[in-house]
């Protein structure tokens, strides 16, 4: 059985590896880290690249925190054992650009005992206009990678992906989504949780390249100021979920962690305009169009 502090160690060397490569994309701009310490155990690394030549804000986050597990989620986990750890790495990434898209990734890690083990995680995109070849490209590489641990996962997170990014609220997805699982264990995939950790660190390890490609392609293309004011509008979807929906927000608030660290996550500016309607034909108009769950990307 792997140990909680080998999976830790592991996740901040993925941490490592991605500020690494994020810094070299971006070629401007560094990490600054802060260490933190959270009341009731543990803490976690923080790391914010602010202001860079493509990233206007980004986290790259560590945390392995532990303690007592509060009511309200023990009711949601339906245990009744208090004593938590959890680790794990969270990126969002914010660029200036409105061709170069949102990218969000998360692999964690959660026990309670030697019995109740899981993994969660997955990486998701949010372009503020959709393109359908790097859509495809995306979702290609999310399934290249599940495709090497499990033959059911791509479709299976894929559809999980869907139905978690989703503003209900707006009645369409927070982007083209990706993969997302949640509580994976050795019963409910066939697979040890050695083959489970080593699929969450190659999709850790996918983020960067993936993401690169990305931005290599849609970096230098100029916008102009309605494609900025569209980037703030969709930035605005993006707050309203993180806020409303997202559970490793509201796990992090309901665990007492570090606030700063779990609202890294929102954009440095993002508006809301007042029944905004797009123009007919436009392509912020086709985008709404695909902000639909079930969309085959490939």
């Amino acid at each position: 059985m792997i140990t909680k502090e080998y999976i830790a160690e592991s996740y901040k060397k993925i941490q490592d590896e991605i500020t690494v490569a994020l810094e070299k994309l971006d070629g401007q701009a560094k990490f600054q880290e802060e260490q933190w310490q959270r009341e009731g155990g543990g803490g976690g690394r923080t790391r914010i690249i602010q202001n860079g030549a493509i990233i206007e804000k980004g986290g790259v986050n560590f945390s392995a925190v532990h303690g007592k597990l509060p009511e309200p989620i023990k009711k949601a986990f339906a245990v009744e054992e208090d004593e938590f750890f959890a680790t794990g790495v969270s990126i969002v990434i914010h660029p200036n650009n409105p061709h170069v898209p949102i990218i969000h990734m998360n692999i964690r890690y959660f026990e309670l005992n030697e019995h109740i083990r899981w993994f969660g995680g997955g990486i998701d995109l949010t372009p503020h206009y959709v393109v359908a070849d790097d859509a495809q490209f995306f979702h290609r590489a999310m399934k290249e990678v599940c495709d090497q641990h499990h033959p059911d996962f791509y479709n299976d997170f894929k559809t999980r992906a869907d139905n978690y990014f989703y503003i209900k609220h707006r009645q369409e997805t927070r982007g083209i989504g990706g993969v997302f699982y949640d509580k994976l264990t050795p019963e409910n995939t066939g697979l040890s949780e050695q083959q489970i950790f080593d699929f969450s660190c190659d999709l850790g390890r996918a983020f960067a390249p993936t993401y690169s490609v990305l931005v290599n392609k849609n970096r230098n293309l100029t916008f102009t100021e309605e494609q900025k004011s569209w980037q703030l509008l969709r930035r605005g979807r993006y707050v309203e979920f993180n806020l409303v929906y997202d559970s490793g927000t509201k796990f992090g608030l309901e665990t007492n962690g570090r606030i700063e660290s779990i609202l890294m996550s929102l954009p440095a500016q993002a508006n809301w305009f007042y029944d905004f309607k797009a123009e007919p034909g436009s392509a912020e108009e086709q985008t709404l169009a695909v902000l639909k769950k079930g969309i085959s990307w490939i």
